[in-house]
């Protein structure tokens, strides 16, 4: 049985699947925030419960948001403040006495992606999430590509491209991002950037929903901001896209459930691409929230 956890700072999940990557057995409950003890006895508590029940140890992978693994074998991750610093998959490997894995949550999502029935003849799949950043990550042959620093697939801290200046007027403001750095994509393309878009268009504040909402009943601005949005984000993909060539380009997050999107962007960014290359397939995600269980528990499958 492989075993994935999806820990955030409000609620871990753990999640059963059997060799046929179907969930068996599920369980939430409260992220412990003042204790590492009790975040370790959170964890290999659920661990034991899953192993009684299924009579058989089963293969952990954690997924978690920041950086699972920095160059001191420790934890970042500031929604985790119990555990941010501490050597969590050796301290787990230890505990459990069994080889776990450990990945942020982007890159699992893009694996459970990956691993969908479906798609699982796409050599190389590409996750991007449009939520309140922007994030992704890249699975080639079934196994995710983390890098040295678990920052491959942090699309959102790219900087607007040259062409997005030109579709959008040089005089364009390039906002600070919550990374330090100046003109982020997450910042123009996340869930949150939708919304700034519109009001800096237009001087009036919508959220996300509503802009969509106006859309769905043909109101004339909601219309020409979607299509403009759209535009941006194509120009921002054309970029990713030539560098990574995927087969597949799988969108989640909350701006994915505007099906617009999808529909939307192929010819879009077609004449952003290199005249040798194509558009990748491009589909919304299938798994929802329990990708991330999904995608941790697969870490192990490639053995």
């Amino acid at each position: 049985m492989n075993y994935g956890f999806d820990i955030g700072g409000s609620k871990i999940a753990l999640g059963v699947f059997d060799a046929e990557r179907r969930l068996q057995w599920e369980k939430r409950v409260a992220t412990p925030h003042d204790s590492y003890d009790a975040f370790l006895r959170t964890l290999t508590g659920l661990v034991a419960e899953a192993d009684e029940r299924f009579g058989s140890k089963g293969r952990v992978g954690v997924g978690i948001s920041g950086m699972p693994e920095t160059a001191d074998g420790t934890l970042y991750a500031a929604n985790l403040p119990a555990a941010s610093g501490q050597p969590l998959r050796a301290d787990l490997s230890a505990l459990l006495a069994r080889d776990v894995r450990i990945d942020n949550d982007a890159n699992c999502f893009t694996l459970s992606e990956a691993w969908d029935d479906e798609f699982r003849s796409y050599p190389l799949v590409m996750g991007l999430i449009l939520g309140t950043g922007v994030g992704g990550g890249l699975v080639v042959n079934g196994k995710s590509v983390t890098g040295r620093r678990f920052i491959t697939g942090e699309f959102g801290h790219i900087r607007l491209p040259v062409d997005a200046l030109g579709l959008m007027g040089f005089d364009f403001p390039l906002t600070r991002c919550g990374c330090g750095k100046i003109g982020c994509i997450e910042n123009y393309l996340s869930g949150r950037g939708f919304a700034w878009l519109y009001q800096y268009i237009y001087h009036h504040s919508l959220s996300a929903p509503e802009i969509i909402s106006n859309w769905e009943q043909g109101e004339a601005k909601a219309l020409a901001h979607v299509e403009r949005y759209v535009d941006l984000l194509a120009v921002c993909l054309g970029n990713i896209l030539t560098i990574v060539d995927p087969d597949l380009l799988v969108i989640g997050g909350g701006l994915s459930n505007f099906s617009a999107l999808t529909r939307l962007l192929p010819e879009r960014i077609a004449p952003h691409l290199l005249p040798a290359g194509d558009v990748p397939r491009i589909e919304r995600a299938r798994h929802g929230d329990a990708g991330g269980m999904r995608g941790a528990a697969f870490l192990h499958l490639t053995d």
